[in-house]
């Protein structure tokens, strides 16, 4: 007997996979749900989600699409599609997982759902930025663990330390360390930024730090604000774990240690409040903007300038 509750009559006549797939799509546009937590569009997110009530892989030959569901199936698929219109929750934290740089995170809403430009440079090794292979790696504000888990696997000699302020965040990081059996090698911080790595140093800093303005935040749509809030607001410009990570960086770097930070689309407001700090900004054949690249001996040059113009004055 089905344990499964009775669809309403009107779902009746969806009964093959790419009816739910369109019947998904068009809900999810009626609904005015927003899109940009790893699809861009309505059809793509409702074939995710199909595929993940059904146990299915997301390349599904196409003559899978025209199969029909039994009664159990288009019961739990209808179900998923319904909770991610009702929730508004991004539909990685509804399947649990996300892929990043073409390997599989838990996520849930404890952290960002991975969506970083980051992937692309880790493709290629952080090229031309770094040139030997680092020997020690800080993933600051980890969230997921994503990047520093996808930079211990570009680079398969480096220690890597994963380091966040939130406990419940580096618990899912945790788990992800385990997934990708790299407990030898990586290790989880907890910690305000620096504040619980004193004495360390890295060849290689990688952060993806809160970025957004406190007024652009309250405007997000509501998929965005599902995420947690502390890792994203950061102030008035946006720039608050900016200006510390900034500031403390190069005590913790080596000497021909390179810096990468993402502030995405808050790049206006980072330049707004350091014009003529020497930073270069990548480029993106994937789509992507806003991460700036500079090594300890521009960022170290740049504040004892400034330190000496303000004693001048």
């Amino acid at each position: 007997m089905s344990n499964s509750l009775p669809l309403p009559d009107a779902l009746g006549s969806l009964t093959r996979l790419n009816d739910w797939v369109r019947w998904g799509a068009s809900r999810f546009n009626q609904a005015g749900l927003i899109f940009g937590h790893g699809s861009d569009n309505a059809l793509d997110e409702a074939f995710h989600l199909v595929c993940h009530a059904l146990h299915l892989p997301l390349e599904l030959p196409a003559p899978y699409m025209d199969a029909h569901l039994t009664a159990d199936e288009c019961a739990a698929v209808h179900a998923l599609l319904r909770q991610r219109i009702d929730t508004r929750q991004p539909a990685a934290y509804l399947t649990g997982t996300m892929w990043f740089a073409g390997l599989p995170f838990e996520v849930n809403p404890h952290v960002l759902v991975p969506r970083s430009p980051f992937a692309e440079l880790i493709s290629h090794h952080l090229a031309p930025w770094v040139t030997d292979a680092p020997a020690r790696i800080l993933d600051l504000c980890t969230g997921s663990g994503c990047i520093g888990i996808a930079c211990a696997l570009a680079f398969e000699d480096a220690d890597v330390v994963l380091a966040d302020l939130s406990d419940a965040a580096l618990e899912v990081a945790r788990r992800n360390v385990i997934k990708h059996d790299l407990g030898d090698r990586v290790r989880c911080v907890e910690g305000d930024l620096f504040t619980a790595l004193r004495g360390e140093v890295f060849d290689l800093i990688v952060t993806n730090p809160p970025y957004v303005p406190t007024a652009e935040w309250q405007q997000l749509g509501a998929e965005y604000q599902q995420e947690p809030r502390m890792a994203l607001d950061a102030g008035d410009d946006g720039m608050d774990c900016v200006a510390r990570i900034l500031h403390d960086a190069p005590a913790h770097l080596s000497d021909n240690g390179v810096l990468f930070c993402e502030v995405g689309g808050s790049q206006n407001e980072f330049e707004a409040r350091w014009p003529d700090l020497p930073v270069t900004w990548a480029h993106f054949e994937r789509g992507g903007d806003g991460i700036f690249v500079i090594d300890r001996a521009s960022l170290a040059a740049y504040h004892t300038l400034h330190n000496e113009a303000r004693h001048v004055r």
